[in-house]
């Protein structure tokens, strides 16, 4: 059965204008996925990455305009300067950690619903990803135990802390990011036709 890694952000834009892409092709070809949330910050800063605030303008400003252009090409509604931004992000990520250990003992709830709940609450919603309340309302949606919101705290920032060290040693560098076995990587929501590909035998 094949597996992705998927290394992602609950506060990038371009994790959220994946929709649930990912999910579908996994569903194509019986593919596991283990969700793995990072610190997008500190990852940059171990990788070479700019962060957004220290960037070039004219890189600031090509960022609006992909977003525009890959809201539109996704069919996914967009506030590409949503009021929640930068946000923390371990909160969201933690309920992630916290529900898919929850799974793996056989809760019910979908993953996938979880993790894009949360984007699109910082990206279309204008919601603040890092209130209490809101964590809760995602985890609910998805079909997860809003407690879980409190119940995986240890877990979530051991986890988080791991799964940062775990992207930096496999080469991650941005979000999204996705490992499959034999340690093919793809960077970008608009490399996941090329995973696809990959999956198929065709790439």
């Amino acid at each position: 059965m094949p597996h992705i890694d998927y290394f992602f952000s609950t506060v990038s834009p371009f994790t959220y204008l994946a929709g649930t892409k990912l999910e579908e092709i996994a569903a194509r070809h019986g593919a596991t996925i283990a969700y793995k949330p990072v610190d997008i910050a500190a990852l940059f800063s171990r990788t070479g990455g700019v962060a957004l605030k220290d960037r070039h303008e004219s890189r600031r400003e090509y960022r609006l305009q992909e977003i525009r252009r890959q809201s539109s090409k996704a069919g996914l509604p967009i506030n590409a300067q949503p009021a929640h931004f930068p946000t923390n992000a371990a909160p969201s990520s933690y309920a992630i950690i916290a529900a898919q250990a929850a799974k793996a003992k056989g809760a019910e709830g979908d993953l996938g619903a979880l993790a894009h709940g949360f984007l699109r609450a910082c990206w279309a919603e204008d919601r603040d990803i890092a209130e209490d309340e809101v964590v809760r309302d995602v985890l609910s949606s998805a079909g997860f135990d809003p407690s879980l919101a409190d119940k995986g705290l240890l877990l979530g920032a051991e986890t988080y802390a791991a799964n940062l060290e775990e992207a930096v040693s496999r080469g991650v560098f941005g979000s999204p990011f996705y490992i499959t076995d034999g340690d093919e990587r793809f960077w970008g929501q608009d490399r996941l036709d090329d995973l696809d590909a990959h999956l198929s035998g065709r790439l």
